[in-house]
């Protein structure tokens, strides 16, 4: 059986063939011909396994942040530094509106090649980052505005500076003020999740993740080099960890799920901000009439009772 990798090359490699072929009429039969076995090939990965989910889920071509901002919001505003020390970069976001709502959309960032990866730190963020996130959101819940976030992160940045800098404290003091902001907070998992970097701006009243993000406390190679002292065991590790949306979604950590093209996200985003966009507009709408107070207790609760739906599955 081919791995998830040829198969994503091959949709790629057609969907080049296609586009290139879609300008010119006379070829209607080819490109029948080239959606019918694209179609065929997508059909192989109508069942994944956790480690094809995780290939996924890190994939170089998955839509980012700016593209989810770009697709789903207008008037972006973006903001910038955390009032201390700099700018980091790999959190990303600022005011905007979301069919004439005002609201604060953020997201870890993570570049589309090597010279943009380094220039967002592969999407870990320093301390930094998370005080500008945090800013952000305090920012808002003073003006009333909903927030959004885009979680997509191998984790916090895991450096000696970003630890002098105080890292754990500004993630610690993120999710402590997360959890009383009394404005509603809805987070999606895009892609990576991964431990307290992720969590630092994922303490929402809802939590959604895409059909082939990943959600856990760390990477499966981290999991197995603690485990076994193998990195290589990966794939195992996958099974282990229950850190895909359907498993998550089954144990009551995340509200749901949304859907992907088969063989992921980069192969078709509109429908994927379509979805999100259909899913904003139901969530937020279940906030109207709420109070502050008890939208902050309604996040609050949520969290205290997710050992409790784990441990009853």
């Amino acid at each position: 059986m081919a791995s998830i990798r040829d198969i994503d090359n091959k949709l790629m490699a057609l969907e080049e063939q296609i586009a290139a072929l879609k300008v010119n009429m006379e070829h209607m039969e080819l490109l029948r011909d080239l959606h019918a076995e694209y179609d065929t090939t997508a059909q192989q990965a109508a069942n994944l396994t956790p480690h094809d989910r995780v290939f996924l889920a890190r994939h170089t071509k998955r839509p980012k942040v700016d593209d989810y901002i770009d697709a789903l919001f207008d008037d972006l505003f973006i903001q910038r530094g955390d009032v201390l020390n700099k700018e980091d970069k790999s959190i990303y976001g600022g005011i905007a509106t979301f069919h004439g709502l005002p609201v604060t959309v953020l997201g870890h960032r993570k570049g589309r090649d090597l010279n943009e990866n380094m220039e967002f730190n592969f999407g870990m963020p320093e301390p930094e980052g998370y005080r500008k996130a945090l800013r952000m959101m305090k920012q808002a819940e003073k003006f009333g505005r909903p927030i959004i976030t885009f979680i997509d992160t191998p984790g916090a940045y895991p450096g000696l500076d970003a630890e002098a800098h105080g890292q754990s404290q500004a993630i610690s003091r993120n999710l402590a003020e997360m959890s009383s902001l009394k404005v509603p907070v809805i987070a999606i998992v895009t892609g990576e999740g991964s431990s307290g970097g992720a969590l630092a701006i994922g303490v929402a009243n809802t939590v959604y993740m895409l059909e082939n993000a990943v959600y856990s406390v760390l990477s499966p190679e981290g999991f197995a080099s603690i485990l076994w002292k193998d990195s290589s065991r990966a794939d195992e590790a996958c099974k282990l960890m229950k850190l895909t949306a359907q498993d998550l979604y089954e144990f009551g950590v995340i509200d749901g799920i949304i859907k992907e093209p088969l063989c992921g996200a980069h192969h078709n985003p509109s429908v994927v901000y379509r979805d999100i966009d259909e899913m904003l507009v139901r969530e937020l709408r279940k906030f109207k009439g709420k109070s502050g107070s008890d939208i902050a207790k309604d996040r609050y609760e949520k969290f205290r009772n997710i050992d409790s739906v784990v441990l009853n599955k």
